[in-house]
């Protein structure tokens, strides 16, 4: 198989070039390394037998170059995981986070249209698309009203319609995956919005962390490995479907404080600050689905996605 990834120097996007290479697969990476790091593409680029297998473009999904190079390059797969993945920057700059998302989802649509391309695997949002949760609804079920709250959930709305579009328009298939919060090695502690990742790396440096809130927030955390199984699983299966890729378990940002310090060695106490605009209360989301279509379902726990995490960045010191 031929495959493209569209943010794949990212911690999710990399993982998944990796496992792709790993099989055999080629593989096309595009990036524009506003978020991603080519770090973190070291083992795909050093090349595997002639080092035909893997391609690495530096573009801006953005651009109409993403178009005529996924056009050119004709993937079997497309995997679109490039994004503008921060709530709180698609609050202030919507329009921003518009161009990215919706614009540059389009483009990448565009491309895999012009390219052949059997199928378009899309990350979206569980923890946004939904919105509000009542607590009868926990753990989500695709089923749920999508009432996203923020403008990157709208925009991630966005992109399963233009999805759904393509496939009727122009036979385009697709699977739209909505994550919970991945977490996990390469995740960048300064980055969007991976907790896990700026708790650990702050913890072992011995720096004090911050909590939004009130800490009784709850997510659902998902290694990503096993999210990089599903986005595998879902270039063969699940044609034309959103599923929800998460643990169906909620997790407070209270007790996930508390599991990694202890883990980290490190009695320091977290400090509070106000909450953030367009975040949740809570999250979870049923994994029923992919269960079904995918034959998908989360292996690690979070107290091993942790550890791990914590080894990978002590690894980095």
């Amino acid at each position: 198989m031929k495959a493209l990834v569209t943010g794949g120097a990212g911690f999710i996007g990399s993982t998944l070039v990796d496992r792709l290479l790993a099989e055999g697969h080629a593989v096309d990476a595009v990036d524009d390394l506003s978020t991603g790091s080519l770090a973190n593409l070291a083992e795909a680029r050093a090349g595997r037998g002639d080092g035909t297998d893997f391609t690495f473009h530096r573009l801006d999904v953005r651009s109409d170059q993403v178009v005529d190079l996924i056009a050119r390059r004709k993937p079997d797969v497309v995997y679109h995981l490039a994004a503008q993945a921060d709530v709180r920057v698609s609050v202030d700059r919507p329009a921003f986070d518009a161009e990215v998302n919706v614009i540059g989802s389009l483009k990448v649509l565009e491309g895999a249209r012009l390219a052949g391309a059997r199928k378009v695997v899309f990350a979206s949002s569980g923890g946004t698309i939904y919105g509000t949760v009542e607590p009868d609804d926990l753990p989500t079920r695709e089923s749920h009203p999508q009432r996203p709250e923020s403008p990157y959930g709208v925009a991630k709305k966005a992109v399963g319609d233009y999805l759904f579009a393509y496939r009727q328009l122009h036979e385009l298939e697709f699977t739209a995956l909505a994550l919970a919060n991945v977490y996990g090695p390469r995740q960048d502690p300064h980055g969007e919005a991976g907790v896990v990742a700026i708790f650990a790396g702050r913890l072992l440096a011995g720096d004090a962390c911050t909590i939004f809130g009130d800490g009784g927030q709850t997510r659902d955390f998902v290694f990503v490995d096993d999210v990089v199984d599903a986005f595998v699983r879902a270039a063969e299966r699940g044609g034309g479907l959103l599923m929800n890729v998460g643990t169906g378990a909620e997790t407070s940002v209270n007790d996930l404080y508390a599991s990694i310090a202890g883990q980290a060695g490190s009695s320091l106490p977290a400090a509070y600050a106000p909450p953030r605009p367009g975040e949740l209360a809570r999250s979870a989301l049923d994994p029923g689905r992919a269960a079904i279509h995918l034959g998908w379902k989360p292996w690690t726990t979070l107290d091993e996605g942790c550890r791990a995490t914590l080894d990978w960045f002590r690894s980095r010191t």
